[in-house]
């Protein structure tokens, strides 16, 4: 099996699951406990939190775990409005958030919140010209993704945030797809809260982070006991939380040898699909995309097909978000950037990853090639595009 579709879930490193193992077993302990089990596991739990700052450049204590990516969207958005309440109830975002903020923010809307959703260019890319123009005296809230979880596209994120700084905005980027892909500073990137999902990264699923920035105060969701500073209450995750921090770690000591690798790798698939296959197009940035994303589409192609087939051909790719792909609408994010809905269904997404090899991507340039031709073969819009009709 060759697996492309890291952008949905990634596989558990073994030193991830080697860390994690005791914290099932012998070192089970409540971390809000006083004996030494409890202490054990306190300790665990403050040495994955450094893990995970360290990755970003924050600091330990603006760390706050979560159970994932769109829990630690939802806290931040929602915690953020409701703190903010008496002082706007504008809200600014894009059109192609992920449904962990698109779907919070709709949910605000009907809550009588006022949601600007930017559009984005054929490529992908927000214009921070767009959202400094947005910006009204009722705007308490800037949430734009730092990389697009379908095409790839990474957006100016630096500049939206000095923007929103200096006007005084709290910006929140979901960072889930970047964090361990690409160098991530928190600093560097001028946001006060910003989303982590540990299996993106090699990590277990179930578990994530939110940097929330010093000075900067949310709402919690819940409510219960202390955890976490009273932001997300709940008996910890002190298996989950090790293999966050552990996967973090790894990330970060091999980040810089992983994005030239995985990057080379993407540039030969893109290469190899573009010239090997008639009427095929990348989707997204050329360049400002993640190292490891190829976003293609296919004239005449029915994506379910595409995917189904290259998965009998032991190749795991996707039509679009894993979130979204039961779904028979085509995709949000590629009619965002302007495609026709025959083209969106036709789309295939790979996302690489450490795992993947040379001879991957030379089986799956010859798998995608030849199940395009054989779909292409029984389409009858492609037999009317050959005749020219």
């Amino acid at each position: 099996m060759s697996y492309m579709d890291h952008s949905a879930t990634s596989p558990v490193d073994p030193e991830v699951l080697e860390a994690m193992l005791p914290y099932f077993t012998t070192a089970f302990g409540n971390a809000s406990t006083l004996y030494t089990l409890g202490r054990e596991a306190r300790t665990a739990m403050e040495n994955a939190r450094k893990q995970v700052a360290s990755l970003i450049g924050a600091d330990p204590s603006e760390i706050y775990f979560t159970s994932g990516g769109t829990e630690s969207d939802n806290i931040a958005i929602k915690g953020t409005v409701s703190r903010l309440k008496n002082k706007g109830n504008h809200i600014i975002t894009s059109t192609i958030e992920h449904p962990a903020v698109d779907e919070t923010c709709k949910y605000l809307e009907k809550n009588g919140y006022q949601v600007t959703y930017l559009p984005v260019g054929e490529e992908g890319i927000v214009k921070v010209s767009d959202v400094e123009a947005a910006i009204t005296d009722e705007t308490i809230l800037i949430t734009i993704m730092h990389a697009n979880n379908e095409i790839g596209t990474i957006q100016p994120i630096a500049e939206i945030g000095k923007i929103a700084r200096e006007k005084g905005i709290i910006f929140h980027t979901d960072a889930v797809q970047t964090v361990g892909k690409i160098r991530v500073n928190v600093e560097e990137l001028n946001v006060d809260l910003l989303s982590i999902s540990a299996h993106k990264l090699y990590g277990p699923k179930g578990i994530g982070a939110l940097y929330i920035k010093k000075g900067v105060r949310v709402d919690p969701l819940l409510h219960g006991g202390g955890h976490e500073r009273g932001i997300r209450p709940g008996t910890e995750n002190i298996a989950g939380i090790v293999g966050l921090g552990k996967a973090c770690q790894i990330a970060e000591e091999n980040l810089d040898a992983n994005i030239e690798y995985i990057t080379s790798l993407r540039e030969k698939l893109i290469k190899g699909v573009l010239e090997g296959i008639e009427a095929s197009y990348l989707n997204g940035h050329p360049t400002k995309r993640l190292p490891n994303n190829a976003n293609f589409r296919f004239s005449s192609i029915e994506g379910e097909s595409l995917v189904l087939q290259l998965d009998a051909k032991g190749i795991a790719a996707s039509t679009g978000s894993a979130c979204s792909s039961k779904k028979l609408e085509p995709s949000h994010v590629l009619m965002a950037i302007g495609l026709e809905e025959v083209d969106a269904h036709g789309s295939l997404r790979t996302s690489l990853g450490n795992e993947n090899t040379e001879e991957d991507i030379d089986y799956a340039i010859n798998a995608i090639s030849e199940v395009v031709e054989r779909l292409r073969s029984i389409s009858p819009l492609w037999c009317a595009t050959e005749e020219g009709e």
